[in-house]
């Protein structure tokens, strides 16, 4: 499978939004493209360079498709995507135009895992904070009863590293994310506050 590439400094996830202000004529393009085709798009982790330039990244992302766009005040075009399946890059070329363009093998689709009653006050927490994140969270199913959905809305929220971010993109284990979640919320926060988690 062949898709266009957008190398970013954030990490995408399953069911996760994603707001993107276009102004590169190579990125112009592939929206319009996967617009009319209503075709998705690839999102990695940049690793080094920029996201206007050169840049090398991870080999696992996550497939985006487009919801909506809009056209801002300054006249650049702003879309909102939403991750899909996980991808595994495994090769790309350049086109002419600077547009990545990857061959890449889908990561097969986690099923889907209650969450386990000890994670429970997670979702408790991402309950609370998603009521003040505005129009970006407003659409989303809410799942947190999900452990993998309860997992992923933490990972993007949590002011963490890229790297953390990409770590729990990579892990194939929804609990196992929910536990990096947990000790993540330790280190960051006081332990006063989380002493239930």
């Amino acid at each position: 499978m062949k898709v266009p590439l957008f190398p970013l400094r954030t990490v995408l996830y399953s069911g996760g939004p994603l707001a993107l202000r276009i102004f590169e004529v190579r990125y112009l393009d592939m929206i319009s493209k996967c617009m009319k085709n209503s075709s998705p798009f690839g999102v990695l982790l940049i690793k080094s360079g920029s996201e206007t330039g050169p840049a090398t990244t991870y080999d696992i992302g996550t497939l985006a498709r487009i919801t909506d766009w809009y056209q801002g005040s300054d006249g650049l075009l702003g879309i909102t995507a939403v991750g899909e399946q996980r991808f595994r890059l495994l090769s790309s070329s350049r086109e002419p135009d600077g547009l990545n363009i990857g061959d890449i093998e889908l990561i097969p689709t986690e099923t889907t895992r209650t969450l386990p009653d000890e994670y429970r006050p997670l979702a408790d927490i991402l309950s609370g904070v998603l009521e003040d994140l505005g129009c970006l969270y407003e659409t989303l199913d809410k799942k947190y009863d999900d452990a993998g959905w309860v997992g992923y809305r933490l990972a993007e929220i949590l002011p963490i590293t890229p790297e953390q971010k990409q770590n729990c993109l990579e892990a194939d284990d929804p609990v196992r994310r929910l536990e990096m979640m947990r000790e993540l919320l330790h280190t960051a926060a006081p332990v006063t506050r989380f002493k239930s988690i």
